[in-house]
């Protein structure tokens, strides 16, 4: 039989939880003890899948409040769940022309207020009922090519930042109506060429600072006060960070085509610690108070991060996990100081996991990737993990990691590589958006300023104004 082995503190708190004396204090007080625990971690298991996606499902984000639970798809829709229960509350046309990479709540707007961001490069701000109806939406900003993350202030109702694969870091402010939107960043290499952002996050402790990475081998920090607004034909030279961060082993890669790239970097839950997984290599921690260009202060191993544009993130009131999806359809959690794997989840049947949510509260863990539900994990199986197949899932996943870096890079990798950006010019062209480049030429030249281009549309809704365009669904950004 198995015991959680709870000593008189925990006892306690569980004792007073349940005869519910001064219940707010008493359940803030049980999280914080509980919540971290390796008992209840690696007690982890399935409870429920929330089925109604028709495409793979590239986000989920929790409502401030922990209540519901929003997701979004290659099936151009977003569902909002109220995952205690498994059902959808309400479900709607995001507007998008292309998948969905991003769907996030909007903090004090009573779950009401939600932002999108696609492959079409499009921003979207959706305005829902007290029942869950959808009242409005409105493109508020749109990148050059593919929007991948977004990024908001946990104090702030209305401003919050995007990045996509055209370089470009946009600020938006709701506040006004029109949305107030302005690029406040194009990152680019010593080469001058733009880089392709995959991550954007504000650190929890300083609001004005934010982190980006993308593909390039470098966590770049950026101060939002040192920055001015830049129009989109602007061919000046990136800004230098505050600070920029590179394990020392990578900064100097052998081949520019396989060399390591950033698909998704977050802070912990002070800020003191920023998170970056590498595509097929490792997961490092920097200390962002280190000086520009320190090693990394941890590492962990296990998994492998090659077919898509994987997340990864922090698992604990005090960040005291670290956890990440796997090309092999596992969920992998690692103690954050010990560096060790402590649990492994069987997640997506058909493939890679991408995104990972923790609960803002309590020890639900929720999960999604190629296959068409999201998965949702909490600390109810009977025993601890005992870790059991483990070890030869992680060899497996080190000789492909192995094989592809050995291999030589053939004419058929860079074909792909091209037929992706031309899909990509296609769908923006669906979309209305002239065509541009992510940045791998360094041409500028006769790009004109979108921002003019569009104001007058972007003061319309845009819900049904997309067409019936789809999104190429589960493949690599």
């Amino acid at each position: 039989m198995c015991d959680y082995h709870l000593d008189g503190h925990y006892l306690r708190d569980l004792y007073s939880r349940q005869l519910c004396a001064d219940p707010a204090r008493l359940s803030y007080a049980f999280t914080q003890r509980m919540y971290p625990l390796n008992s209840f971690v690696q007690r982890l298991t399935l409870e429920r899948k929330l089925e109604g996606h028709e495409g793979c499902v590239n986000c989920i984000n929790f409502s401030p409040d922990g209540g519901l639970l929003a997701s979004g798809s290659d099936d151009l829709k977003v569902i909002v769940w109220d995952w205690s229960r498994g059902t959808p509350v309400t479900s709607f046309d995001s507007g998008h022309v292309a998948n969905v990479f991003q769907a996030k709540f909007m903090p004090y707007t009573g779950n009401c207020v939600l932002v999108t961001a696609a492959r079409d490069g499009q921003i979207i701000c959706t305005v829902l009922s007290s029942s869950g109806s959808m009242m409005s939406t409105k493109r508020v900003a749109h990148h050059n090519d593919s929007a991948h993350k977004l990024a908001l202030e946990p104090d702030s109702p209305h401003v919050f930042l995007s990045c996509g694969e055209d370089g470009g870091v946009m600020e938006v402010d709701l506040r006004e109506d029109p949305p107030k939107r302005k690029r406040i960043l194009i990152c680019r290499s010593p080469k001058n060429t733009r880089i392709a952002l995959y991550s954007i996050f504000i650190d929890p402790s300083n609001y004005n600072y934010f982190a980006i990475s993308g593909r390039e081998q470098f966590a770049r920090i950026y101060d939002r006060r040192m920055l001015s607004e830049v129009t989109d034909n602007s061919s000046q030279s990136c800004p230098e960070p505050v600070k920029k961060y590179c394990p020392h082993h990578l900064e100097n890669p052998e081949n520019e085509i396989r060399k390591a790239n950033i698909t998704c970097s977050v802070y912990s839950h002070d800020g003191k610690e920023l998170l970056c997984s590498y595509n097929d290599e490792d997961i490092y921690i920097f200390d962002t108070s280190h000086s520009t260009g320190s090693d990394y202060v941890k590492r962990y191993s296990g998994h492998r991060n090659n077919q898509t544009v994987k997340g990864v993130n922090f698992f604990g009131p005090q960040s005291e996990y670290v956890v990440s999806g796997s090309d092999c359809g596992h969920v992998f959690i690692w103690d954050k100081e010990t560096q060790k794997i402590v649990h492994f989840l069987q997640g997506d049947s058909q493939g890679a996991v991408n995104c990972l949510e923790p609960h803002p509260y309590i020890p639900i863990l929720a999960t999604s990737g190629l296959d068409h539900d999201v998965k949702m994990f909490s600390p109810t199986a009977p025993c601890p993990t005992t870790l059991k197949g483990l070890e030869e899932i992680v060899k497996k996943n080190n000789e492909e990691r192995d094989e592809y870096h050995n291999n030589p890079i053939d004419g058929y990798e860079l074909f792909m590589q091209l037929i992706a950006r031309q899909y990509r010019r296609g769908l923006r062209r669906q979309a209305g958006i002239p065509d541009s480049d992510s940045g791998e030429s360094g041409d500028e030249e006769g790009r004109e300023d979108l921002d003019e281009q569009d104001d007058d549309s972007d003061n319309e809704e845009e819900g049904q104004s997309a067409g019936g365009a789809r999104g190429i669904r589960c493949v690599q950004s």
